[in-house]
């Protein structure tokens, strides 16, 4: 099913895969749970990739890309209604890693890409502020991450496997999936 031109993302598409995550056994272990996760994350970021792209393209506006991204931000990021505590566990998973992917999207329209430093010293910088439980930071700092892969900087994922697991290594999870995005941005089939 795919959305008209003007429309980067739908309530009905997100409650659609959330849909499917219902009717599932969802098991975290099996890759058939995991690649649905994943994809439901993709086809977020992969929205998010378009709106920036139509930015970048000079098809929006800086005010009316930001609108999209919130647009996008508040389906995604909303209550979701799912009755079994696990499930319900693993889409928050999934929202999580999206909180940076909004942030980074953000951050390029209002400012572009960050000047100073590599993704990887971003990221470095991220696990520092979460070390230190400035989450503010952490988040500000994987973000700045994140305009620069929207850039066409990679992010090297193996960066992940040396920090402690928090919320860095779940917006890493996220920025992931906003560089498969912003690399090849074909939409996710909801009945893959």
């Amino acid at each position: 099913m795919s959305n008209p031109p003007t429309e980067f993302y739908s309530e009905e598409r997100w409650q659609n895969w959330i849909g499917r995550i219902k009717d599932e056994e969802i098991d975290p272990e099996d890759e058939s749970s995991a690649r649905l996760l994943l994809n439901l994350q993709d086809d977020t970021a992969i929205a998010i990739a378009k709106i920036v792209a139509a930015y970048d393209d000079g098809e929006l506006e800086d005010e009316e890309a930001l609108s999209e991204i919130d647009e996008v931000r508040e389906i995604v990021l909303g209550e979701v209604d799912i009755e079994d505590e696990e499930k319900l566990i693993l889409v928050d998973g999934v929202q999580t890693s999206l909180v940076c992917v909004f942030f980074a999207a953000e951050e390029y329209v209002v400012g572009g890409p960050a000047e100073d430093g590599s993704v990887g010293d971003y990221i470095g910088a991220a696990a520092d502020a979460e070390a230190e439980e400035d989450l503010d930071a952490a988040l500000g700092y994987a973000a700045q991450a994140g305009t620069l892969i929207i850039d066409g900087e990679e992010l090297d994922i193996e960066v992940a496997e040396d920090l402690e697991y928090g919320l860095v290594t779940e917006w890493i999870n996220g920025l992931d999936s906003l560089q498969s995005a912003m690399s090849d941005p074909e939409v996710v089939e909801e009945d893959e």
